[in-house]
């Protein structure tokens, strides 16, 4: 590459050179542009069909810094490529999530295509628009201004897609926005950054394997199914595999391997988790996400709040450890963030969760599958899970009884804390829950399960420690049955108002 003009010092702006061998490269019907070991300083970076970006160990891909607010200049003699004109569907999704072109790298209608190699992408002048001082000193620039990239590397309508071994450091508001990319493949990428790590938006055929990412501001894993395109299109047949995912250290200190855990005093979200939404308007059908770690963030969180389908979903060998929320969200509401005409309550159903161990869960969040009236989540079978909480809450709080903020943005905190230590279900239908055991490092006053609005549960061999509220708290339960569990005797109840067991 270096031949088409690239310096790699760090000083020289290199957009022009890097974009003129890929034309060059897709102009000979395809090729291979390679970064050798050096600092290519860049503005948006324009990828082509059949063209492979190998980065070499050494090689760093460097964000030049964009316009700061108020247009002053001083900022490398470059801007970033114009958010392109998308403003019929802008208020169904924040900003960021249907514009590409503002980004460090970006490609679309594309197709074959590959980023590979152990070298590095640092989005150093991309915006990430929050709070400076907790994440070094970095300048905040605004997304939405003209000139501004907040994207570290962005896909939109492509196809056959590689993107294997190299690592992003703070990535802007996206490490990767892919957006109904299909045939995808996502290997051994390690992301530390300050937002969202990668957003698989609208895809179908994907592997996610092998990645680790620190991302404690936001989420980690995120599969999406927005409205950005104009219409609604499912991420499906997704698989996640071997990951690590946490919010729990400095910007920075996973890519060197220091590890660095925030300060007690510094405020950090430690968001860091798997999630599938909040844009979800197309859906989430067959996905499978196996051997997965989180640590010190969220979290599983599997979310339709604006009519999508999230349906058929296994999750497997999950190990978690100081989490911030409960283990696992389920949430089926009502934002219904979308055209009027056309976007109606969707469903959550099909859910399979099995081994899962977990530490250090918190007491005030616990796990959550909540429905709305009308709207039942439903066909979940969780086994073989155990949980230990911090535990310690009062009788009081087991007399909490959580809002259903129907159409309200979804996160596990939304409810405020919950009556229950382990897991609180409502507007549940067709609930199995096996082998579940509900741990509290300290004594906890609520029951392990508070059930509301749920229609036939099955609990067996099911272990809780009882609190002076019991384990079972049932408020409209119909055809629920407890059988061989230390939690509570054996029973079988064809419905029941208000009862503790």
């Amino acid at each position: 590459m270096r031949k088409y003009g690239a310096m790699g010092d760090g000083k020289t702006l290199d957009t022009a050179a890097v974009n003129r061998a890929i034309e060059a490269a897709a102009a000979a019907g395809g090729g291979v542009v390679l970064f050798t070991a050096g600092s290519y300083l860049c503005f948006s970076i324009h990828l082509k069909s059949q063209v492979h970006l190998h980065l070499e160990q050494g090689c760093v891909i460097v964000a030049a810094e964009s316009p700061l607010p108020g247009g002053q200049t001083g900022y490398n003699g470059g801007v970033y490529d114009s958010a392109e004109p998308n403003t019929e569907w802008d208020a169904y999704q924040d900003y960021g999530h249907n514009h590409w072109h503002n980004s460090l790298i970006w490609g679309e209608d594309l197709h074959d295509i590959s980023i590979t190699g152990s070298g590095l992408i640092y989005g150093k002048g991309l915006s990430f628009g929050a709070d400076r001082a907790a994440r070094g000193d970095y300048p905040i620039y605004i997304a939405e201004q003209p000139g501004t990239g907040n994207k570290a590397i962005a896909l939109k309508n492509c196809r056959n897609v590689l993107l294997r071994d190299f690592a992003i450091l703070k990535g802007g508001h996206f490490g990767l926005l892919l957006t109904a990319v299909d045939n995808l493949t996502i290997d051994n990428l390690l992301i530390d950054t300050d937002r969202d790590g990668m957003d698989i938006d609208c895809c179908q055929n994907v592997r996610v394997s092998n990645c680790t990412v620190n991302s404690p501001w936001d989420d980690g894993i995120c599969p999406k199914s927005s409205f950005g395109l104009g219409y609604a299109r499912p991420t499906r047949n997704l698989t996640i595999t071997n990951c690590w995912v946490t919010g729990y250290y400095e910007l920075g200190s996973v890519l060197d391997g220091t590890f660095k855990k925030f300060a007690p005093e510094v405020h950090v979200p430690r968001t860091g988790r798997i999630k599938c939404g909040t844009e979800s308007n197309g859906g989430f059908i067959n996905v499978t996400i196996s051997n997965c770690v989180f640590e010190g963030c969220q979290g599983y969180a599997l979310e339709s709040v604006d009519g999508a389908l999230l349906e058929d979903f296994t999750i497997t060998n999950t190990t978690m450890r100081d989490l911030v929320s409960g283990p696992i969200f389920m949430r089926l509401g009502a934002r219904l963030r979308g055209p009027k005409e056309s976007t109606k309550v969707g469903t959550l159903k099909r859910v399979m969760i099995s081994n899962l161990a977990c530490h250090n869960a918190p007491q005030r969040v616990s796990s959550i599958l909540s429905g709305m009236p009308g709207y039942a989540i439903e066909d979940v079978k969780l086994s073989n899970i155990y949980i230990e909480t911090a535990g310690g809450a009062t009788a009081e709080a087991a007399q909490v009884k959580p809002p259903e903020f129907e159409n309200k943005y979804p996160e596990p905190s939304m409810f405020g804390p919950m009556p229950a230590s382990g897991f609180f279900l409502r507007h549940v239908r067709n609930l199995e829950m096996s082998h579940v055991e509900i741990a509290n490092a300290t004594p906890d006053a609520r029951p392990a399960f508070y059930l509301a609005g749920v229609e036939r549960a099955d609990f067996f061999a099911v272990t809780a420690q009882r609190g002076a509220s019991g384990v079972f708290a049932l408020h409209d339960v119909k055809n629920l049955r407890i059988g061989w569990s230390r939690a509570a005797a054996d029973i079988a109840l064809d419905s029941v108002d208000t009862e503790t067991l």
